[in-house]
């Protein structure tokens, strides 16, 4: 009888409460840490500056709420995976939406490029896991990479970059 009188003055659900405040918590501090990097990351996928971002800012809202979603879900997957694959998989569904350059450092590569520029060299994905992400073969990734770099150098060099010298 006393046990019943416990579970009905704190109710069938306290412990669910405490366990989903815990996770809450959790959440916030994953966010507190990895928002910076994800958001600098979406930026260089916008093509926006660092002081004007907001599809930058839109698309990371959706993928940190995607993450939020299933964050009681997740056991052994890293959660900043899950959030980065997300963004990379939201980008390169409305790229079509970013072609033009809003004045970002990678505003002259085509949307694909900034993609795995990012993905590669800002994030160090590892070059299978890139092609298995977007659906290309490690070959693609390696020339769409290379093209882009090549791509970024010689504007730094057309725009006479400092530190940039002409080979």
């Amino acid at each position: 009888m006393r046990e019943d009188v416990r579970e009905h003055r704190s109710g069938p659900g306290a412990a669910g409460r405490t366990e989903r405040a815990y996770r809450a918590r959790e959440f916030e501090a994953f966010v507190a840490g990895a928002a910076g990097r994800l958001l600098h990351a979406a930026t260089l996928l916008t093509a926006e500056t660092r002081t004007r971002n907001p599809h930058a800012q839109a698309l990371l809202t959706a993928s940190l709420a995607h993450t939020y979603a299933t964050w009681d879900r997740l056991r052994d997957e890293d959660p900043y995976d899950l959030t980065r694959r997300d963004l990379a998989a939201r980008f390169a569904r409305t790229a079509w939406r970013h072609r033009g350059g809003r004045g970002g450092v990678l505003s002259a590569l085509h949307p694909q490029e900034r993609l795995v520029l990012v993905l590669r060299l800002y994030e160090g994905v590892a070059e299978e896991q890139v092609g298995a992400l977007l659906g290309l073969p490690e070959a693609r990734v390696r020339a769409v990479c290379a093209r882009s770099v090549a791509a970024l150098r010689a504007e730094a060099r057309r725009r006479g970059a400092p530190g940039e010298t002409a080979a």
